[in-house]
């Protein structure tokens, strides 16, 4: 890189995740980055001289936008958005409370569109800025157990793919990241508070839905770090690319089913994860 040090905003940075990896990637190739997270002590563990931390829930406007607006003030701008944050959401479509998903697509995919939305503003008056939202390969094709969870990295695919191009008038670039499976903290955190409902219809396949939870953690996945250098990498290109997707465990096969006749991929993915 030239010039500047360039200023970048990651959330969902908490200890030990890929938001977490990412922002120490950012900082060895020389950014100065400003690290996010609901709570400043989920990343007690940064120790690198160029990430600052700050609270910043992505399901609240006002902090999104107090936050942009304290790097704006601090550094007179934002050059690379990094949309991390989210969580997962594992059980039986029908069964999880309405709540519950509303609460899922809030984090997943509005509170992207609300740190995009604030940073706007200030890339489009330099004509320059990065927007990076990460996303997942079950964009692309849904699994059962994780429906909800699915749906919202389907509706971010779409509003990254619809903000490439609208941004291009104000040379902005927008990047979708969609990995596989990723060595991470990203189940083992979602583990901690799911339950069944205790009338669930769908006992029979707790086991099933376990096995979903912890997919992404199994034999093959992708280090977290391997995966942050990757990301890094490509982020700081002089043009990034416009998608970077199926790394980690099980993407060669997603890629394979999404271009599969539809009806056969979901007979597979059924047979896969719910008949005994």
């Amino acid at each position: 890189m030239s010039g500047a040090p360039k200023v970048v905003l990651v959330t969902g940075c908490s200890n030990g995740g890929i938001g977490f990896h990412l922002c120490l990637h950012f900082a060895k190739h020389g950014c100065k980055v400003y690290a996010t997270s609901r709570r400043l002590e989920s990343m007690d563990a940064f120790d690198h001289p160029s990430i600052r931390r700050l609270a910043m829930d992505v399901t609240s406007e006002e902090d999104v936008e107090a936050v942009v607006q304290q790097i704006i003030e601090a550094e007179g701008r934002i050059d690379v958005v990094v949309n991390n944050a989210g969580h997962a959401c594992i059980g039986p479509t029908v069964e999880i409370p309405l709540e519950t998903v509303k609460r899922t697509f809030d984090a997943n995919v509005y509170g992207a569109l609300r740190t995009a939305q604030a940073a706007f503003p200030h890339m489009a008056a330099r004509k320059s800025g990065l927007i990076v939202n990460i996303g997942s390969v079950v964009g692309h094709i849904a699994t059962p157990w994780a429906g909800i969870y699915c749906a919202t990295k389907a509706a971010l695919r779409s509003i990254t793919e619809s903000l490439y191009m609208e941004f291009k008038p104000f040379n902005i670039d927008v990047m979708l990241v969609a990995p596989a499976g990723i060595k991470s903290n990203f189940s083992s955190n979602h583990a901690q508070t799911f339950t069944l409902p205790e009338d669930s219809l769908y006992k029979d396949y707790l086991d099933r839905m376990l096995e979903r939870m912890w997919a992404s953690q199994g034999k093959g996945s992708m280090p977290t770090e391997e995966f942050a250098e990757l990301v890094v990498r490509k982020a700081l290109r002089r043009k990034p690319p416009a998608i970077l997707e199926g790394m980690g465990a099980g993407g060669t096969l997603i890629t394979i089913l999404k271009w599969l006749p539809r009806t056969f991929a979901l007979y597979l993915m059924c047979r896969a994860l719910i008949r005994k």
